[in-house]
């Protein structure tokens, strides 16, 4: 196992240098010039552009600029955003509120889609089955700010159960609601998917041999129906995990979460780009270390599977 992971850390090095580069340039490559735009409609003093280009790296080269970059990531130095404050300490500030609101809401779609899904699968073609697959269909067909704004209506300005907005310092109870936002549409998602495994995987020739040899339902159902159906529900809720991080830009707008998704969003249209490249090189980041461990997560899931050389 322990070289199964030294052997992903090594692979995950190209794959972050690969996709650095690229944002980078990307990024970079952008038209305009940010630090005219800084100015808006007013006149900018040559001697004050040269000196704003100096202390971004703006004069030098892009090969110069991206290599400086990645040294800073190796130190922990993102560089310093156009409002001066330093890009660390924004995401100081912004990944803790974000990590929290998508904690929540994987928690949520977790225990709600896998819980659903398994009753339908066991339970396919009842009514149960119709009615959660119908209730699937409208959460997965409905915008995103569609929800948002129809739960803060309803749940917090009518029924009086939530904040209609997130409070200074984003405490937990005012995250709640966002996250159950967050989570509808991918709850659809999971509660299918593990529908359809579990049909699947109840079809199996070793779920019949269990039951032949007299195990109990409550032995069969958790121990070798949903356990080996989990592996592909688990793959989706690692990437969804990583889209929460970063995709949460239009929930976290509705209910003022002071996250990475409006942070980022607000950096775009600033044209702030060691901003969006330092938060966006933080989400590679992310995705790596969870696809890591999604994949030693198999090995538990699945005793069938072995890392071998």
């Amino acid at each position: 196992m322990a070289g199964y992971i030294l052997r992903r850390v090594l692979q995950a090095v190209p794959v972050l240098l690969g996709t650095t580069f690229l944002i980078y340039f990307m990024v970079f490559a952008m038209p305009g010039d940010p630090i005219v735009a800084l100015f808006g409609d007013k006149t900018p003093n040559p001697a004050v552009i040269e000196q704003l280009r100096e202390r971004y790296h703006f004069d030098q080269p892009f090969i110069v600029q991206y290599l400086l970059f990645l040294k800073g990531i190796f130190v922990g130095d993102f560089g310093i955003s156009f409002s001066g404050q330093p890009v660390t300490e924004i995401l100081a500030k912004t990944f803790p509120v974000t990590l929290r609101l998508a904690v929540i809401a994987i928690f949520f779609e977790m225990i709600a889609g896998i819980s659903v899904g398994l009753i339908s699968g066991l339970r396919k073609g009842k009514f149960f089955d119709s009615s959660a697959l119908a209730v699937s269909l409208v959460l997965i067909s409905l915008p995103i700010f569609v929800i948002a704004f129809v739960a803060q209506l309803v749940f917090a300005i009518n029924l009086g159960w939530f904040r209609a907005t997130v409070g200074p310092g984003a405490p937990l109870q005012d995250l709640i609601l966002p996250a159950i936002v967050l989570a509808t549409i991918s709850f659809a998602q999971i509660q299918r998917l593990t529908r359809s495994s579990v049909i699947e995987t109840g079809g199996q020739d070793f779920v019949r041999t269990a039951a032949s040899k007299g195990l109990s339902r409550r032995r069969i159902v958790p121990v070798h129906i949903l356990r080996n159906s989990l592996i592909p529900v688990v793959t989706y809720l690692a990437v969804d995990f990583g889209t929460l991080m970063v995709g949460a830009t239009v929930t976290e707008g509705i209910f003022n979460v002071p996250g990475v998704g409006r942070t980022l969003y607000q950096a775009i249209i600033r044209g702030e780009r060691p901003t969006v490249v330092a938060f966006v090189t933080v989400m590679v980041l992310i995705y790596l270390v969870v696809n890591l461990l999604v994949d030693l997560l198999y090995a538990v899931l699945d005793p069938r599977i072995r890392y071998a050389k």
